[in-house]
């Protein structure tokens, strides 16, 4: 399997998880009753950490592999939305996780924000790796 391939799949599956995410488990996420918060963000990021994990882990891995085969001006586009969907996770989604509590409002709110640039980002990955597969 070529490196662009590989990408291109471990990208999708990351567009197709990160969409799920932003569009209806973040929005049921932040309605959650406050006395009902901390357990219920507690059981979110339980269950959603090994699959970012895996997710972000293949993208490093398989990103890795595509620099080091030389990837054409869609593969660095791929490339570097990748690492923006990974740089907002570290930088801004991953500590606003941290800090919410039953009373952050404005937390949920931001982290709603935030989500949807990860997003954003993830789509851009996904669809640039597959414009260059196509594109060959």
């Amino acid at each position: 399997m070529s490196p662009l391939v590989a990408f291109a799949l471990v990208a999708a599956a990351h567009a197709g998880f990160q969409l799920t995410v932003t569009v209806l488990v973040y929005p049921a996420l932040v309605e959650v009753e406050r006395s009902a918060w901390d357990g219920a963000h507690g059981r979110h990021s339980r269950r959603i950490v090994p699959l970012v994990a895996l997710l972000y882990a293949g993208l490093v891995g398989t990103g890795g592999v595509l620099v080091a085969d030389g990837p054409g001006v869609l593969g660095w586009v791929a490339l570097a939305a990748a690492a923006g969907a990974l740089a907002t996770t570290a930088g801004f989604a991953a500590p606003i996780h941290g800090r919410l509590r039953a009373e952050s409002d404005v937390l949920r709110r931001t982290l709603l924000l935030v989500d949807w640039v990860r997003c954003a980002f993830a789509v851009v990955s996904a669809v640039a790796a597959v414009v260059a597969l196509v594109q060959r």
